[in-house]
């Protein structure tokens, strides 16, 4: 599974919980934080949240995780592995594989995730098209989605 961006994320002692494992809110702080990162990657036209205006942000719809190994403090930096997997009208979908350690030999994939997000009118508070600009940055980060063993879509609240 190819990834667009790979974001080295450092562990921290704090981040451990009393089971002893990475707490499972770092989890939703580290798809937070590798989304940031591309976002704000520099490009010749500028980074995708360079070309939002001020009037338009990005809103998190919808976030699903799915925990596959614990994931314990280590001195060496985790890895949250970060593309778009689906672009509509004015929402995209970004999907994560987070590891134990950067380099996919001998990794250990602890989790695997997506987020749904909306770009948002500020003024209005409403959904709005994605510009021609923007939707070409997500496109040059398209790939498969991440395969959930058992998604929450579709299922019945």
């Amino acid at each position: 599974m190819s990834f667009v961006h790979t974001v080295p994320m450092p562990l921290r002692f704090g981040d451990e919980d009393s089971y002893g494992h990475v707490n499972n809110v770092r989890f939703l702080q580290f798809l937070e934080d590798a989304r940031v990162m591309l976002m704000s990657e520099p490009r010749d036209s500028g980074s995708f949240m360079e070309l939002l205006d001020a009037d338009h942000y990005t809103l998190v719809a919808r976030q699903e995780i799915e925990y596959l190994a614990p994931l314990n403090f280590s001195t060496t930096p985790a890895a949250v592995d970060v593309r778009v997997t689906s672009v509509g009208a004015s929402s995209f979908e970004m999907g994560y594989v987070v590891r134990d350690r950067v380099g996919t030999e001998g990794s250990t994939t602890s989790a695997i995730a997506s987020t749904s997000l909306v770009l948002v009118s500020r003024s209005t508070g409403r959904p709005v098209r994605i510009a021609d600009v923007l939707r070409t940055i997500l496109d040059s980060w398209l790939g498969p989605a991440v395969l959930f063993r058992r998604s929450c879509s579709g299922r019945d609240a």
